[in-house]
Parts: C-alpha cells; structure tokens; sequence
C-alpha cells in the first residue's frame, strides 16, 4: 500500500493526473476505511476540476479522523470545493469548523471569505480579508498603515460627518 500511494502521489506531482487517481482509486476499494487514501483521492478528483466526485472522499476523510495538517488541508479542500460547486451553505459550515480547529490558518479564512462574498456577506468578506493582510504582509507601505486599516476593518459603510 505505502509504495502506491507514493507512487500516487509522485505521479501526481509530476503531472500525470489521471494515472494517479486511478493508482488512488483502486487503494481506496482496497483500504476504504483509511482515512489518508480518502483524502489523497478527493485531492486527485480537485486536480483534475472534477470537483463533485472529490466532495464524498473528503467528507469519508474527515470522519473517519484525518488529523493533522492532512486534516487541515482536508478542510480547506472540502469548503473550497463545496464553494465552486454552489454549495456556499456547505461551504461557509465547512470553514467555520475548519478554523474553529485551525485557527492560525490564514489560508482556509481567505478561502472562507471567498464564501462569504458568494453568500453577499460582503462586509464580512473585507473583514476577514483585511485582518489577513495586517496579519500576513511584510509590505512596508500596508505596514505603515495598519492600524488605520485595522481600525477601518470593521466600519466599512460607517461615514463620519
């Protein structure tokens, strides 16, 4: 099994999508109950933008207890793709308990703010962008401002007269 899903997973990384997630494919009716084979195959159906038949490998990963950064990356895959599917409802209770377990993870509440902008959640949206960037950034002029920019994060639509 292990040398599969190296194999797999080279492939993959070389390129080679779909022989990869048939060498996947075929580990998961042999290990369905392994968690990481689940998660490595609805990564190979993302890859390859079939992103409906990723969606039942990433829900069977996570509860059959992914841990980890797989976990995380689990999450995220799992709320991104229901977000490109039309599923923001999904997509935005994905997320929450991604980052309710991921909390540092910059990436899933870009992701995430996506979905808000897709559920006209638009003021949440700049939020958690905004807060992402003063939290990310190294760039010296978006440092030079950043508690103005944190301050305005929040108070968007509010105008002072």
């Amino acid at each position: 099994m292990e040398k599969e899903l190296k194999r797999a997973i080279d492939l993959r990384n070389n390129g080679n999508l779909i022989k990869s997630n048939e060498i996947l494919l075929k580990l998961v009716e042999d290990f369905p109950t392994d968690p990481y084979i689940n998660y490595q195959s609805a990564w190979s159906f993302d890859v390859l933008g079939e992103e409906s038949k990723a969606v039942p490998y990433y829900e069977k990963a996570i509860s059959l207890g992914l841990s980890g950064e797989d976990l995380e990356g689990a999450f995220l895959g799992l709320g991104s793709t229901y977000r490109t599917l039309g599923e923001h409802e999904k997509s935005k209770e994905t997320f929450l308990k991604g980052i309710e377990l991921f909390p540092n993870n910059k990436a899933m509440k870009v992701f995430y703010s996506m979905t808000l902008y897709n559920l006209k959640e638009h003021h949440s949206a700049m939020e958690l962008l905004l807060k992402c960037l003063i939290d990310t950034t190294s760039d010296a002029e978006i440092l030079k401002y950043k508690k103005a920019i944190d301050f305005y994060s929040d108070k968007l639509d509010q105008v002072w007269t």
